[in-house]
């Protein structure tokens, strides 16, 4: 402060009293303009400090040198290099904050900026080590306190001993009639006087005071007096908190007391509690129970401190109880399959399932294109009745999934001590920490039991053949024949795989739910061979359903329905087929490979077996009253009326005719379809089904040939040499006899009955009839002896015009029989012989006109093509 201004008038101080560092508020007058013009001593000292030795902030230099270190000037210890920041700038840069060390608000930045803006880092690293050697000081400064003291307190010590001495001199002097003396019996005769003339008023004083002191005992420790009758009254509404509180209350205060009484009532207290022990340990244990009230429970026998590990016995009953419903549900739906063996009575309603479902996407499997009729007898309710077994299974998984992750949960709680109260973590933690780790393996275990349970029932309903014989009464017992379809396997596979997403989602680890894993592959391969042999038994009815209905192309729709009936299985598996996350491939294993090959060849087996059963089926069972022909087919024997009805050789065409398609179409996409669901080994099955097919094929047209090509061939030799017909003898050829022209006109109708049925067979058939024909027309010339000159003729005319004829449908071997027939025959010798036989097959061609205009066209569509 300036000299030159009046001397600061302290008018008040606020706060008057306080701990060290106590912001102290001066009120009055002259008290300066700013922090420069306030001196502070503020360290410790045991004795009064001479403020004329102080700091001046003003002047920046010491006025003197304290007995105790005052604050010091320069904290950092290194030279200070004021800042040219203004202190208004510094002020809006750290607004609210101080550069005075000793503030409350002490900005560390600001106080380096306006002192050591300038100041290296070396520099400042020293200053770092000055800062922790004051530090140290600091540490001492009690010991400093009692050291700057020290002359003090010496000098008290000294006074007290001598005053003590003094007082030691003065009695050992005990004159009689002495100040003291006098006084002492003076004291005493008081005293005396006073006992007799209040005693009995500090008697009754005395007595009240005892009341008093027994009423306030009783008053201030009513809390424990009351207390057992309270806890009665608590556990009986449920305030289970305000006991447990009430008990630590007590147990702190009275838990070691010595006083009977008090020991008295905390043993009611005690007896009390431990009766709510148990009955919260009954609690606990009680099933079914919500983990909420599991977790309520197992806190309030911990804060209880009750014995043992509750908490574990929780787990385990919640175990068995897991384990008791899972062998309760199988037994109920065994004794309900016994009582009503059909189909199980509360269905369950498939389209109300949240679950994705097979039987849906089946449900929406478009309809045949050629025979609807293939599914048009199944009932569609079936998709609601739902099998014991299936329904069980459902019910188990729901059963698992409601009750497993609450036992999980309850697990992870007591690993990580969510489940007990603060007080008891604390308390308990090491001792838990080692129950924990003991308990692991034990509560894998359990896991592991109830994954196995769960797995195991799942067999005994669905795979009874994969379970062994001791455990088939505890896991089995469903006496049921007939195995479940392929739909309801890949229903329960869908069940059960949405079973492990849900279990997998509780991180429960993967080792534990291997065990579904392999469940769900076994259950996807039965499903597969299931669907298959189901497939073929469908197969083997569809003879049942031909309607003998031809198209354009010649073809019934009965393998329309043989490849919708195999693309539908197939499309039943897409699900089951494919693998899902962590899921092995169906055909993995070579075994399942071979079986399913080997289901897969007897599907086509089965089907090539329903034709030829088609083939040779008697005329009397077939049912000719929906038969019909496409009205763009050539009539050309009125076929089409109302008494018609199918030969065996025309049923014998059909047959052919769906084997050509079979051959050329079908069997190729079948195996596309089953190369897209990853079928192996697809290459054997379209070989063997390609061979079973071409056998059928060929004995089918075999029978067909043997049937159109004997009458035929069987009537040329009698036709030859009617009426005594001589080779070596005849007139001259007039033309072609009538025995060729019966042989061309039933050769004709062999035509006429196959471009009927499939335009395709016309070729095929009558190539195969004409080689017969040839083939016995040229031995019966090389049978002839000798030839007449008009015989040769007559012969060689006749085997012209046949070969002529049929040209168009001559192969090699026809050609061959042809040349030998011709061959057998003497050479023409004169041109007016080649010259009549010329003109006489004009004429034959000539007159035959319509009848050979089936070869003509024949010959035009097989040009074109």
């Amino acid at each position: 402060m300036s000299r030159s201004r009046q001397p600061p008038l302290v008018t008040g101080i606020s706060p008057n009293e306080g701990i060290p560092w106590t912001k102290v508020t001066i009120r009055g007058e002259n008290l300066g303009t700013g922090p420069t013009d306030l001196i502070g001593i503020l360290d410790q000292s045991a004795v009064w400090v001479d403020e004329m030795n102080y700091y001046d902030m003003r002047t920046d230099r010491n006025k003197g040198i304290p007995p105790l270190s005052l604050r010091p000037a320069n904290p950092l210890g290194i030279e200070i290099e004021k800042s040219k920041f203004s202190q208004k700038d510094l002020e809006m840069l750290f607004h609210g904050m101080s550069a005075d060390f000793t503030s409350e608000n002490f900005s560390a930045a600001w106080y380096l900026i306006e002192n050591h803006s300038n100041t290296s880092f070396e520099q400042l690293k020293m200053a770092v080590t000055n800062l922790k050697r004051q530090a140290n000081k600091k540490s001492e400064g009690s010991l400093a306190y009692v050291k700057g003291g020290l002359s003090t307190f010496f000098e008290a010590q000294d006074a007290l001993s001598a005053i003590h001495q003094k007082l030691e001199a003065d009695g050992t002097e005990k004159v009689e009639g002495s100040m003291t003396q006098k006084l002492e019996n003076v004291l005493n005769r008081a005293s005396n006087t006073a006992d007799t003339l209040f005693q009995e008023v500090l008697g009754r004083k005395d007595k009240a005071d005892s009341t008093r002191n027994a009423l306030n005992v009783l008053q201030r420790f009513k809390f424990l007096f009351n207390l057992p009758l309270n806890i009665e009254r608590n556990i009986q509404k449920g305030d289970y908190d305000v006991v447990i509180n009430d008990y630590e209350k007590a147990k702190s205060l009275f838990g070691k007391t010595e006083v009977q009484v008090f020991k008295k009532y905390y043993a009611e207290v005690e007896t009390r509690i431990e009766a709510l022990r148990e009955l919260l340990l009954d609690k606990l244990l009680e099933t079914p129970s919500t983990l909420h009230d599991q977790k309520r429970y197992i806190r309030y026998l911990s804060d209880l401190h009750a014995s043992g590990d509750p908490a574990w016995q929780c787990i385990g009953a919640q175990h068995k109880w897991i384990l008791q419903l899972m062998h309760s549900c199988k037994e109920g739906y065994v004794k309900d399959l016994k009582g009503n063996p059909g189909l199980h009575s509360p269905m369950l309603d498939l389209d109300n399932d949240t679950r994705p479902s097979v039987l849906g996407h089946l449900s929406q499997t478009a309809s045949l294109k050629r025979g609807s009729s293939f599914q048009s007898g199944r009932d569609d309710t079936w998709r609601y009745k739902t099998p014991h077994r299936v329904a069980f299974v459902e019910k188990l998984t729901k059963l698992v999934l409601s009750q497993l992750p609450n036992f999980w949960k309850l697990w992870i709680s007591y690993v990580n001590g969510s489940l007990f109260s603060e007080t008891a973590e604390k308390s308990g933690q090491i001792e838990r920490s080692k129950n924990v780790r003991q308990r692991q393996n034990d509560f894998k275990k359990m896991i592991q039991e109830v994954m196995h349970s769960l797995v195991k029932l799942t067999r005994g309903a669905l795979l009874p053949l994969s379970i062994r014989d001791g455990e088939a009464k505890q896991y089995g017992g469903w006496e049921v024949k007939c195995e479940l379809s392929g739909q309801w396997l890949a229903h329960a596979i869908q069940t059960v795989r949405l079973t492990h997403e849900s279990l997998t989602a509780l991180e429960i680890p993967n080792d534990l739910l291997q065990t579904i894993q392999d469940l769900i592959l076994d259950l996807r391969v039965r499903c597969v061979m299931a669907t298959l042999q189901h497939t073929a038994e469908e197969i083997k009815r569809l003879a049942e359903k031909e309607d003998w209905i031809v198209d354009n192309e010649g073809l019934t729709s009965l393998p329309c329905q043989f490849e919708q009936c195999i693309v539908c299985s197939l499309q039943s598996l897409k699900g089951v087929l494919e693998c899902k996350p962590g899921e092995a491939s169906v055909f993995q294993q070579p075994k399942t490979q071979e079986e399913v090959c080997q289901l897969s060849i007897n599907i086509m087996q089965v089907f090539i077996y329903c034709l030829e059963q088609l083939s040779t089926k008697p005329d009397a069972d077939i049912d000719t009253t929906h038969l019909s022909v496409d009205v763009s087919s050539p009539d050309l024997f009125g076929s089409i009326h109302e008494d018609f009805s199918l030969t065996s050789e025309q049923r014998l065409l059909i047959v052919l005719s769906n084997c050509c398609y079979l051959e050329r179409h079908t069997f190729l996409n079948i195996a596309e379809h089953f190369e897209k669901h990853n079928f192996q080994g697809i290459e054997k099955i379209t070989q063997v089904s390609m061979a079973s097919l071409k056998e059928l094929d060929q004995r089918l047209f075999e029978n067909y040939i043997e049937l159109k090509a004997d009458p035929i061939v069987g009537s040329l030799e009698p036709g030859i040499y009617a009426g005594y017909f001589d080779w070596k003898d005849c007139l001259p050829p007039t033309g072609v006899r009538n025995y060729l022209k019966e042989a061309l006109v039933n050769i004709i109708a062999v035509h006429a009955e196959v471009f009927t049925i499939s335009k395709e067979l016309v070729p095929r058939v009558l190539s195969k009839v004409i080689e017969a024909v040839s083939e016995e027309l040229s031995r019966l010339m090389q049978c002839v002896s000798s030839f007449s000159k008009n015989g040769a003729l007559q012969a060689r005319l006749e085997i012209c015009a046949l070969r002529d004829t049929v040209a168009v449908y001559l192969t090699p071997e026809s050609k061959s029989s042809f040349k030998q027939a011709l061959e057998a025959l003497p050479q023409l010798s004169s041109g007016a012989d080649k010259k009549l036989l010329e003109e006489l097959l004009n004429k034959f061609k000539s007159s035959m006109h319509l009848q050979l205009t089936c070869f003509q066209a024949a010959s035009s569509t097989m040009m074109k093509t």
